[in-house]
């Protein structure tokens, strides 16, 4: 609830206001909204953050705060009049508006297709800086590991209490296998349940706790979610073989649960799913949420011909 409320504040301020900010390099404007003590961000020091970014239309085209986890990074300004310049002009606790040209910083290039205006505009907030100072490599990353670490653990002890709101808040009805995985079938099938050697052919919808959609094979829910359109995605039921190694393991198990035509929702903890590392927009002890249809179940060939066995090695002889 607080990171919604901040994110609305922000949002709403950096609609609102127009004048009072300062001027960087190469046309970079800033205007800081909550200015706590403490030493501006320099080169190397590492950065944890949230941020809203919008275009001159007050189209947001990235939003950590529905992404579910801010974005960390060692400070590195790559260009006068970067967004990295602006960060320096901040510290801990600190909240701004950073208006960034993107003529004067493009050098030439082109916009990124679609981008409308003149400015990119970033609202930030700066959760927490390590100072890199005079600290040694080695002290330095033990700190940032030691603050991952507390990251990390906190998100650890928030799943169940995530997974079991959006059970709650979602008035699911949930059978909890004994792995931990929960579903609930939304649409019964019929038929055979699949078996290890079958493939399912299936839709899904792939979501983070929080309801943000990362991924789906169907294209009308990947513009929804305005995710981008991957002209190389066919956008059509996907085969996924029962029993086939790399199968994410709540996915494999749930999906042995349906038969033909069955419709579920999956809510997988994060040690049925990608566990303490993350990938991608799943950060490391992240619940996902899968809706999944089995479209059909194609079943082996018993008359396909057998592979040949594979005769080992022979050794060959030694040259004298």
């Amino acid at each position: 609830m607080k990171r919604k409320l901040m994110f609305f504040a922000l949002a709403a301020f950096g609609l609102a206001s127009c004048n009072g900010f300062k001027k960087g390099d190469s046309g970079l404007l800033y205007k800081i909204i909550t200015d706590k003590p403490g030493p501006s961000i320099k080169e190397g020091d590492f950065v944890s953050l949230d941020f809203i970014v919008k275009n001159d239309a007050d189209s947001v085209l990235a939003n950590s705060y529905e992404m579910g986890h801010p974005q960390q990074f060692v400070q590195k300004i790559q260009g006068k009049g970067d967004v990295f310049s602006g960060i320096s002009y901040l510290s801990e606790g600190d909240s701004a508006i950073i208006k960034m040209d993107v003529d004067s910083t493009s050098k030439g290039r082109p916009k990124p297709q679609g981008f409308k205006g003149k400015y990119v505009t970033y609202i930030f907030k700066i959760n927490k800086v390590i100072a890199k100072g005079n600290l040694s490599d080695q002290v330095f990353n033990g700190r940032i590991n030691d603050f991952l670490k507390t990251i990390a653990d906190a998100a650890k002890k928030a799943e169940p209490i995530a997974i079991n709101k959006y059970i709650a808040d979602n008035k699911l009805k949930v059978t909890k296998t004994a792995s931990g995985l929960s579903y609930v079938i939304t649409k019964e099938g019929s038929g055979v349940k699949p078996a290890v050697g079958d493939t399912v052919m299936i839709t899904y919808i792939g979501k983070n706790i929080n309801g943000k959609v990362f991924d789906t094979n169907i294209k009308d829910e990947a513009k929804k979610a305005k995710l981008p359109i991957n002209p190389a995605n066919p956008y059509k039921p996907l085969p996924y073989a029962i029993g086939s190694q790399g199968m994410i393991p709540g996915l494999a198990e749930g999906l042995a649960l349906l038969s033909p035509g069955e419709k579920a929702t999956f809510i997988l903890p994060s040690d049925l799913g990608y566990g303490e590392r993350g990938s991608g927009p799943v950060q490391p002890f992240s619940p996902m949420v899968f809706d999944i249809e089995v479209v059909s179940v194609v079943h082996p060939n018993p008359n396909a011909p057998k592979p040949l066995p594979q005769l080992p090695p022979q050794p060959q002889p030694v040259k004298k």
